[in-house]
């Protein structure tokens, strides 16, 4: 490949840690641009990039691209010997259903509420929110029953099925829940997708990206 890969993220999202799995998964080499997109002064290599300010940012020689959904679908095209995509109908279509299910609705309880109050801001030194936790426990229990039907189903989130992009778009938001007690306590009564979570937890890739949160 002559033009060089380059990936600007943040080291605590969820949404760069997929980026950098499915890099790492591709065996492609790249370049890690690390910026904080909560900073108070915008950093330009981030603005220049696009006009959202969000994470991540992939760069290939003179082509841009952000959204991690797109980001990973590209990156998967540029090496298709190792596919993240499958060729079943089905198992795509619940691919795809699984990266809509955490977009839409696994995201904001499962991270933002359940994670940032009760592992981020304590790690950080905030104080947290009891009732936002609450309240992401409540709106993460028919997620986590979906995608506990989809890994059952085994097209998906299953380790008999080869690795996909839905595995590397919830793995991420999958460990910092179950970083919290809270939604540990919720994962282990759904088997299929904790026995999901350990096999895909145990990869290299998964491993390589960890943002480094130690729970006090």
């Amino acid at each position: 490949m002559a033009d060089r890969l380059s990936l600007t993220g943040y080291r605590y999202s969820v949404y760069t840690r997929a980026a950098r799995m499915a890099l790492l998964e591709k065996r492609l080499s790249f370049d890690d641009v690390e910026v904080d997109p909560f900073a108070e002064t915008p950093d330009p290599a981030l603005t220049r990039a696009t006009p959202f300010g969000r994470v991540p940012v992939l760069r290939h020689g003179d082509f841009t691209i952000y959204e991690t959904a797109a980001i990973m679908r590209y990156v998967d095209m540029l090496a298709p010997q190792r596919p993240l995509v499958p060729a079943d109908p089905r198992a795509a279509g619940r691919m795809q259903q699984v990266i809509g299910i955490v977009d839409c609705y696994g995201y904001t309880a499962m991270v933002r509420q359940v994670f940032a109050h009760a592992v981020f801001r304590p790690f950080v030194g905030a104080q947290p929110d009891a009732s936002v936790i609450d309240a992401g426990l409540a709106a993460a229990e028919p997620v986590l029953a979906a995608l506990e039907g989809i890994a059952g189903e085994a097209l998906q989130l299953s380790p008999e099925t080869p690795l996909s992009l839905a595995d590397l778009h919830l793995a991420p938001m999958m460990a910092y829940f179950d970083m919290a007690a809270q939604g540990r306590a919720m994962l282990a009564l759904h088997p299929a997708l904790q026995r999901w979570f350990a096999a895909v937890s145990a990869r290299a890739s998964f491993a390589a990206t960890d943002p480094g949160i130690l729970i006090a």
